[in-house]
Order: C-alpha cells, then sequence, then structure tokens
C-alpha cells in the first residue's frame, strides 16, 4: 500500500502535474518556453544525484527510513515550487520535485516491491504502478482546476501538504526492510514463515553485485532501450497542452486526454504486468517502442478530438509497456540482493534522458513554430531502442 502511494504522488504522474503548471508559469513570469524548458531539462539531468543517494541507502538502511526522508524532503521541495520568483529559484524547485519524487521516491517504492516478489514481481509490479495512470487520471482535472481558482502558487503549496500528509504516517508506520526480516519469504502470499532449511532461500537468486552488473553487456542495452520512453515520453507530456492547442484541441480537451492516456495505461500496465511474468522481458520492451513510434507519427493526423483520442490510446499502451518493464526487468535480471545501488545507476540513464527531452523540442517549436520537427527529429530514436532491447537478453555469470 506504501509503495503504491508513493508511486501515486511521483511516477510519471509527476510530469502529468507538471505539465499542467507550464502554461501559467510562462504566462505569469513572462519566461520563454525555451528558457522554461531547459531550466526543467537541466533540474532533470541534475536529478540522477537523486537516484544514486536513495539506492545507496536503500541497501544500507532500508526501505522505511529512506522512504520516510525522502517524503519528508519531496513535500518541502514541492512547497518550495510555489515560491519561485526567478529561473534559478525554478531550477532548484525542478531539482527538488524530480530528485525526490519521480526518481528518488518512484525507485524506493518500487525496489519495495521488487524486493519482496520474485515469482509473481511482474503482477506485484503492475498492481503498484497502476497507482502511476491512476494518478494520471485523477490530478490533472483537480489541478487545473484548483489553479484556476487559486493561482498555480498556492497550488504548489497545498501539494506539497498533501504528500505530507499521505506519504509519511504509512511510510513510518508500515514500512519494513525485506520479507526476511520479519520472518517470511518473498511472495508471501499466506503464511510463509521462514524455517532454518529456507533460511537461505534468497541466494538461490542469480544475484549480481552492483560492480558485477556493469560489466554486462545487458546492463547497458537496457539503459539504453529505455532512454526513448523517458526522453520522448516526457517532452511530449511536458508540451502536452501546446501540442495539442497547436493542433485544434483546447486547454480543457487537451487536459481530459491527459486523462484518457493514463485510462489505458491502467490497461496496458495490468497487461504488462501479466506477460513480464511470463514472456522475456526484452520482447514487451520492444512492444513499447512500437507503441511509442505510432504515438509520436499519429500526431501528424490529429486534427479534430476524436484524433487526439487515438493518440492518447497509443500514448497510453508505451507508458504501460515501457515503464513497467524497466521497473521489473533489472531484478529480474540482477536480484534483489544490491538492488537499490543498480537501480540507482539505471535510473541515471532513465532520469538523464528525460532531463533532455523538453529543451530540444520546446527549441525547435520556437523555430518551426510547430511540432513537427521536434518529433521526425526524434521518430528514430524508439527503432534504435528496440534493436537494443533484442540484443539483451538476461546476463549469466561467467562462473555458470
Amino acid at each position: 500500500m506504501v509503495a503504491w502511494l508513493g508511486m501515486f504522488m511521483s511516477g510519471p504522474g509527476q510530469t502529468f502535474v507538471v505539465a499542467i503548471f507550464i502554461d501559467p508559469i510562462i504566462e505569469d513570469t513572462g519566461w520563454s518556453r525555451t528558457t522554461v524548458s531547459a531550466v526543467y531539462s537541466a533540474g532533470s539531468i541534475c536529478a540522477f544525484l537523486g537516484a544514486v543517494i536513495a539506492g545507496r541507502a536503500f541497501d544500507k538502511f532500508g526501505a522505511r527510513v529512506v522512504l520516510t526522508a525522502v517524503a519528508a524532503l519531496f513535500g518541502l521541495a514541492t512547497v518550495f515550487m510555489g515560491q519561485v520568483t526567478n529561473p534559478v529559484h525554478l531550477f532548484l524547485g525542478f531539482w527538488g520535485i524530480r530528485s525526490l519524487g519521480q526518481t528518488a521516491l518512484s525507485m524506493v517504492s518500487t525496489s519495495t516491491v521488487n524486493i519482496w516478489f520474485v515469482r509473481f514481481r511482474g503482477k506485484a509490479t503492475a498492481i503498484t504502478s497502476l497507482a502511476a495512470p491512476v494518478s494520471q487520471i485523477a490530478l490533472p482535472p483537480l489541478i487545473y482546476l484548483l489553479i484556476v481558482n487559486n493561482g498555480w502558487r498556492s497550488t504548489w503549496f497545498m501539494l506539497g501538504i498533501a504528500i505530507w500528509v499521505v506519504l509519511l504516517p504509512p511510510a513510518i508506520l508500515l514500512v519494513r526492510r525485506s520479507p526476511e526480516s520479519v520472518g517470511l519469504k518473498p511472495d508471501i502470499g499466506r503464511k510463509d514463515v521462514l524455517s532454518l532449511s529456507d533460511s537461505q532461500s534468497s541466494e538461490k537468486e542469480d544475484s549480481w553485485t552492483a560492480k558485477q552488473a556493469l560489466k554486462t553487456k545487458a546492463f547497458w542495452l537496457i539503459i539504453f532501450a529505455g532512454t526513448a520512453g523517458s526522453l520522448i515520453g516526457t517532452a511530449m507530456t511536458f508540451h502536452h497542452m501546446s501540442i495539442m492547442n497547436s493542433r485544434g484541441i483546447a486547454d480543457t480537451q487537451a487536459t481530459l486526454m491527459l486523462s484518457l492516456t493514463a485510462a489505458v495505461g491502467v490497461f496496458s500496465t495490468m497487461l504488462t504486468g501479466h506477460l513480464l511474468d511470463k514472456l522475456p522481458n526484452r520482447f514487451i520492451l520492444v512492444a513499447g517502442q512500437l507503441a511509442l513510434m505510432a504515438s509520436m507519427a499519429w500526431t501528424f493526423m490529429i486534427q479534430e478530438l476524436w484524433h487526439a483520442v487515438i493518440y492518447g490510446i497509443f500514448t497510453g499502451m508505451a507508458q504501460g509497456l515501457i515503464y513497467t518493464t524497466m521497473i521489473v526487468i533489472f531484478p529480474n535480471y540482477f536480484g534483489r540482493k544490491h538492488l537499490g545501488t543498480i537501480m540507482g545507476v539505471a535510473t541515471i540513464g532513465m532520469v538523464v534522458s528525460s532531463g533532455l527531452g523538453p529543451l530540444p523540442f520546446g527549441a525547435l517549436y520556437e523555430i518551426s513554430n510547430n511540432y513537427e520537427l521536434a518529433i521526425i527529429s526524434f521518430l528514430p530514436l524508439p527503432a534504435v531502442c528496440a534493436l537494443a532491447a533484442l540484443l539483451a537478453p538476461p546476463p549469466k555469470h561467467k562462473s555458470n
């Protein structure tokens, strides 16, 4: 439950939330779209520090300590976002919410689930990951109404208070380090209490240290395979309102498209979780890249609302396939023992690529006054990432 709440308050839903704020920030401050995009990109790229620190702390101190600290600081960073008065402040705010929210909080939440489940990891991750599309369904209309009625600064403050209220009590009271720490097996299911003969059961997993994982070809290919979803997905979500406006879709309808995308993401996430326990994970990642390419290409077709609906369906499918697979594939490939450190390193690639997306899309828009050039320029990336995924079967220890 706590991991679900953590994903609800972070994950891809955070990008959806930020997207609603972008135009009000630009209108209120007078900063250009390129400036705001560049600041967001810089803050997102620097957010890799949150992944590294949180990953190492997760392995050393466990989920409860790290989740509590991250939730407290994330709420503080969100409150600070409502106080920004210049681009430097905006950078610090974006850096805070990205490093603590979408990076550290998301990673700790998903890693906690991966520690507690092995055989049913795909299904458990899918259930947890449902929090992301649920937040994408619920939050954009709510945030939009709060901004309209209270202004964007007050809305950030209210979100910070909500983070503290929702996350801190369950993080302190309910989270435990691992199933073994409370005498249980992974995939606890019912009453699988550990006996002495079971105490080494976790060692039967194929366990890799971070140093060993970094020496495998699969580790780097999978990180690269995830860059298209992070870079392009973040860019198109960040500029979603502007992209829809440029195709004749009004703000209210564009906001509803975010919720539609998330609703499709619910179905896609559950389907992906089921498939991850049955099929090679890299094939599912390839399917996500194909859905992402379809989403990008379809933007050229949008002229009416029903066209935007199809775009939302493609986008939701891509998000569920790519995001859920990227959570599960690393513990499936490298085990649980050093998962925090491994995920901390892996998250760097996803965070940096996510941060790089909005800037070129915003800059190319201001050059050409449309998003067609940006989309055409980045359309080959998912195809290359699909090839990388195909070339990344699970690694094997040399001794095996």
